[in-house]
């Protein structure tokens, strides 16, 4: 009785420890969902972004350009001035006093060669008869030589003269924007003073960017063209707060030589700027779009990942198991960015529930709609 007893024990434990694993082990959890995007094509205008800089068109530093004192400053800083806006006004007393002296001087020397004139007539005259002497009318026609010389010279000091009285208006050259003004009124100012104002136009206005040599060629090969500056491409600028500017430009230069540290070439666009929101020298960010659309392979910028190996994409295939796409990107538009190569048309790529999976593992996949939000 005892024996029989002792057997049954270890039975029933035996069978008590199946049952918990049993309940323990339950049925397997079904597989994680996540959202997914199919690849498509798309038109797109193939676009490239750099960081650029404003640049006016023209800046001119004024400077004076005779000695005195500013009677007056005739703007304020910071305004718009037009060509041939009066803008500093030096003293006018001596240089109007020199163009005076030149011009009296001048008269004095016309006398003299009109008297020089008379002379050498009648002398030429009188040598016929022979009641002068030959030597007089030589002596009659070097004076009056000098006298025509002298001429010469008093009109050159009376140019002179009157171009420095005009100096002492300094105007402006070109239509634009006038800076602080380092001199005031009542201040001795020369050629020595430095500049006294800047002025830079801001209507239309330059962007600056550097532009690789790989990308200048794959444009020039695009367009089948030896070099880009006739390309139908446009100049997008997002400005500081990232908002897009109003008014797009166009590509309209490229220089003559590369950087050879960096191997790019500096690339020029023309942008109106009818509201002065651009400003000579601040940076910007620059969007370059072809104006022909391209068909493009584009997905969800959502979908790209990165590690050391480079840029990837989590797909789901026809078995329902994630898979790695590696891929080489393009352009971007918007929320979306085109692949270059990597991935086909079609393909299921992950955009929602990235972190929740890992390659090989089966999925339940849910489509979401293009332009639909999507959390990784």
């Amino acid at each position: 009785m005892n024996l029989t007893r002792s057997l049954a024990i270890p039975v029933l434990v035996a069978s008590l420890a199946g049952c918990r694993q049993t309940q323990q082990a339950g049925p397997p959890p079904p597989p994680p969902g996540v959202g997914v995007q199919l690849a498509r094509m798309k038109a797109v205008a193939p676009s490239d972004s750099f960081v650029g800089r404003i640049k006016a068109i023209n800046t001119v530093q004024l400077r004076a350009r005779v000695e005195g004192f500013l009677e007056k400053v005739l703007f304020k800083e910071g305004q718009h001035v037009k060509t041939g806006e009066l803008l500093y006004q030096i003293e006018k007393t001596q240089y109007q006093a020199a163009v005076d002296q030149a011009n009296a001087n001048l008269a004095a020397a016309q006398a003299v060669q009109l008297n020089a004139q008379l002379q050498f007539n009648r002398a030429a005259d009188l040598v016929k008869t022979q009641a002068v002497a030959q030597t007089t009318l030589d002596q009659d026609r070097a004076n009056l030589d000098s006298a025509n010389a002298s001429i010469l010279q008093n009109r050159a000091a009376l140019a002179i003269a009157q171009e420095n009285l005009g100096y002492t208006d300094i105007k402006s050259p070109i239509d634009g924007r006038i800076g602080l003004t380092t001199y005031t009124q009542g201040n001795l100012v020369n050629p020595a003073s430095g500049v006294l104002a800047t002025i830079v136009s801001d209507d239309p206005i330059y962007v600056e960017f550097p532009v690789s040599m790989r990308q200048i060629a794959d444009i020039t090969a695009a367009h089948k063209q030896e070099a880009p500056g006739a390309l139908a491409i446009k100049v997008v600028v997002h400005l500081a707060n990232r908002q897009e500017y109003a008014h797009p430009g166009t590509w309209n230069f490229i220089d003559n030589e590369a950087d050879q540290q960096t191997d790019t070439l500096l690339v020029r666009a023309v942008l109106p700027n009818p509201e002065r929101q651009l400003v000579d020298g601040a940076f910007v960010t620059v969007d370059v779009e072809e104006a022909e659309e391209k068909p493009r392979l584009v997905i969800p910028r959502a979908a790209l990942l990165l590690d050391q190996a480079g840029v990837y994409v989590l797909v789901v295939d026809k078995e329902h198991k994630v898979a790695i796409r590696r891929v080489t990107t393009g352009e971007a538009v918007n929320t979306e960015i085109a692949i270059a190569s990597g991935l086909e048309a079609g393909e299921a790529v992950i955009v929602d529930g990235v972190q929740k999976v890992r390659p090989g593992q089966v999925v339940e996949a849910s489509v979401i709609a293009p332009g639909a939000g999507a959390a990784k």
